[in-house]
């Protein structure tokens, strides 16, 4: 682990420390040591995501749409390079009465470096404070982000009137033609609470200065704790010495236990004592691994021999836009827009259909009548998780002339990863019940690795961008292929597992 990097040597011989700002006080809260390495190790950052890009991007969508509700405002255009340059242009803006309002306002006090996405001016020359987030709801991690920055405009001399939080309001409908503003959006005011939290806010910047200012990291257990709320781009680099089958894959294990495990000086799963108390799904998990052999219940076989022919094996793709897409649609509703359905029959035959919206509409109606049409009115449905049940249960309440045919697909549904989570275990699983973990282990010739499309979530994010009109042609086909055969790969791969276990015969 890297005690001193440049950043810190570069700092040190400037005689000062780096200096805060909004997101890099919002980090040392959530843990100090991310803190550090965002001030001296910047390169150890985790390059970012396709997904978590879109996350990114999302926000920075909805934060555009969301100055629109106040006409005539100016935006600071000035990046976070040029901060000084920033101030005076917000200044100015401050100073003309004539500006009803200013996104990206820029600040500095105590130390601490911000930019307000809105400041709303008021007739009595207050401002209110405006936050911006993607979400459809206030969590408890957004007041000391809120509170921050009041504590820095009133240090700047500005008179707050309401602080809070705009979001996204997720009951409202779009009527498909104009986007109601509005009615998009909710603000929910903090003042209060972010008032109660000023004292603390000063504490924590002196604390995270004191921290800075130090020659090494402060000292940081990895734990469940560093991916929540969100996840920390320092993750890979602060877990990368740990074992192979580290404590942490214990799935559903709680922070007691394994702080217990700490205190004990057990990081590998194969150390753990048979004396230390654990569910009976993680006395197996740590047999198996210490054993190198998988573990398949006796009652395996019987539960997925118990079937009626013929048997689907049924995966969804979906798309959840944060801003509405269609009509009768709300803010991260969940949109079907792709299924595949491997088909076995009592003589062992396989046959694949598919369907994948490839026009920019709404697929649901669609979507539902092939569904129906694919499965039929007998056989057991095999899904991984209960995923595709919710989105069933979804489209039979918005499509009552399909509710009973819909309704009546709930009945056949078989979980696989429940039978696999509740019966089986395999070292290489390591700790993991996903699809993306079992199938590979379970049937080594076949795995995610070389598919272009890897998850679900990355599978949305590729659909939306096959339907973009900027998308070339080529582009398009391509995208379209590495749909189908992620998706199916899901299916067949369901297919072969269940193959695999009974082969094993429990």
């Amino acid at each position: 682990m890297i005690l001193r990097g440049d950043g810190l040597a570069y700092y040190m011989n400037l005689g000062k420390i780096p200096m805060l700002s909004k997101s890099r006080f919002v980090a040392g809260l959530h843990c100090p040591l991310r803190l550090w390495h965002l001030c001296y190790n910047p390169d150890l950052v985790t390059e970012v995501s396709p997904v978590q890009q879109a996350i990114f991007d999302t926000g920075h969508e909805v934060g555009r749409l969301a100055t629109r509700l106040y006409p005539g405002g100016v935006l600071i255009e000035e990046d976070h390079l040029h901060h000084e340059e920033a101030m005076k242009s917000t200044l100015a803006a401050l100073e003309n009465p004539g500006v009803p309002a200013i996104f990206e306002g820029a600040f500095l006090y105590d130390g601490v470096r911000i930019r307000a996405d809105i400041l709303e001016r008021l007739d009595d020359d207050r401002w209110n404070l405006i936050e911006v987030k993607s979400s459809t709801s206030v969590k408890d991690y957004h007041l000391p982000d809120v509170a921050v920055q009041c504590h820095v405009l009133k240090g700047s001399g500005l008179a707050v009137g309401a602080a809070g939080i705009m979001h996204l309001n997720n009951q409202y409908l779009y009527d498909g033609e104009h986007l109601d503003l509005e009615s998009l959006f909710s603000f929910f005011d903090l003042s209060g609470q972010v008032l109660d939290i000023q004292d603390e806010i000063r504490l924590k910047i002196a604390e995270l200065k004191k921290a800075l200012a130090g020659s090494v990291p402060p000292e940081t257990v990895p734990s469940r704790g560093c991916n929540s709320p969100y996840g920390c781009e320092f993750w890979e680099y602060c877990t990368a010495e740990r074992p192979e089958f580290w404590v942490m894959q214990l799935s559903g294990i709680g922070q007691k236990k394994l702080d217990q495990l700490a205190e004990l000086g057990i990081e590998d799963i194969r150390d753990i004592p048979t004396s230390f108390p654990l569910t009976k799904r993680h006395e197996r998990i740590r047999d198996c691994t210490v054993s190198g052999a998988a573990y398949a219940a006796p009652e395996l076989t019987t539960d997925l021999m118990d079937v009626q022919y013929p048997v689907h094996f049924l995966d969804f793709e979906t798309v959840s836009p944060a801003i509405p897409r269609y009509a009768n649609t709300r803010p991260y509703q969940t949109i079907p827009f792709q299924w595949s359905d491997h088909i076995l029959s009592k003589d062992g035959t396989i046959e694949h259909r598919e369907y994948l919206c490839q026009e920019d509409k709404d697929p649901r109606e669609e979507f539902a009548g092939t569904l129906l049409e694919t499965l039929g009115h007998k056989g057991s449905i095999f899904v991984y998780t209960n995923y595709e049940k919710r989105v069933i249960e979804e489209l039979a309440e918005f499509f009552p002339q399909y509710r009973n045919e819909l309704l009546t697909l709930l009945d056949r549904l078989k979980d696989l990863h429940a039978l696999v989570k509740k019966h089986v275990y395999h070292p290489e699983f390591h700790g993991s019940f996903s699809l993306k973990s079992v199938l590979p282990a379970l049937v080594p010739s076949m795995g995610y690795d070389k598919l272009a499309i890897q998850d679900g979530n990355l599978a949305s994010i590729e659909y939306l961008r096959m339907l973009d009109s900027d998308t070339v042609t080529a582009e398009r086909e391509k995208i379209k292929e590495s749909l189908l055969e992620y998706c199916g790969n899901d299916t067949l791969g369901m297919v072969k597992i269940r193959e695999e276990l009974l082969k094993r015969g429990g």
